[in-house]
């Protein structure tokens, strides 16, 4: 189960070997707006952690720091026992080691992202072939096996804007599985989706947490994540108010703001 703490003071300072990835201290300011306040996770292999919370409680960005697309503050972030090396002020030391950590981070953003001139199947073979320096030959065909198991195989040579919001996502999702990432990162995969798509996406999803890989995912999809994650953190303003296994988060909430929360969005 996912150890995750709500201030720096209580991290342990261990790295379990079995850690997926730990998060220490995180902290990400715009300017004078501080967004993260500090904070911390642990999850060990296997371990499904949804992240919930209000608009602007930071949920995006901490997963976007995580992989660097927006730089922290300051934190410490560890991938698979690596500490990725930072400055005190939170920029890389090496654009290297950032480079190599996200082919171990599949990340699915809300708006899709896929690359809208190239078919599903160039989008799925573009980073291990250019970036790994996988034989293209075999790239096609981990691909094929992938969108087979999101249901595109048939679409393979289809562009992008002739699909569904669905169909992208779940191309969204092959592309990320494409480099078999250590843990996947799920940035409100649904929340671009019409309510009618909205399944066919959470149950691809669904079957990932089945095979237990490693995901973070942040989704307003109160019913999956109770249903899908081993551990929830509420995120309010920047830090974690509560957090704990499902039945205890949405059964039985002790803070006073999640509590409504989960009034609101239920």
């Amino acid at each position: 189960m996912a150890t995750l703490h709500p201030a720096a003071s209580e991290v342990d300072s261990r790295q379990p070997q079995d850690a997926a990835i730990q998060v220490r201290d995180l902290h990400k300011s715009f300017g004078h707006l501080e967004v993260l306040k500090g904070v911390s996770l642990t999850a060990q292999k296997g371990d499904v952690v949804a992240i919930i919370g209000g608009s602007g409680s930071g949920k995006s960005t901490f997963l976007r720091c995580i992989n660097f697309l927006e730089t922290p503050s300051s934190g410490q972030i560890i991938v698979g026992g690596e500490q990725i090396e930072m400055r005190p002020d939170g920029t890389p030391r090496n654009r290297r080691q950032i480079e190599r950590i996200r082919t171990r981070l599949g990340m699915v953003f809300q708006a899709f992202n896929l690359w809208t001139h190239r078919t599903l199947l160039e989008n799925v073979i573009e980073v291990p072939v250019h970036v790994l320096k996988i034989p293209r030959a075999d790239a096609i065909a981990r691909a094929m096996t992938l969108l087979e198991r999101v249901g595109l195989a048939d679409k393979a040579d289809t562009f992008p804007s002739f699909l569904s919001g669905g169909q992208q996502q779940r191309a969204a999702i092959a592309r990320a599985l494409a480099v078999d990432p250590s843990v996947m990162l799920f940035d409100e995969p649904t929340s671009a989706l019409d309510p009618e798509l909205v399944g066919e996406v959470l149950t691809v999803i669904r079957t990932l947490a089945a095979e237990g890989r490693t995901m973070l995912l942040v989704t307003h999809e109160m019913k999956f994540a109770k249903e899908v994650a081993t551990h929830v953190i509420y995120l309010f303003e920047g830090r974690i108010e509560e957090q704990g296994p499902p039945d205890t988060l949405f059964g039985n909430p002790q803070s006073a703001r999640l509590k409504q929360f989960l009034q609101t969005v239920g």
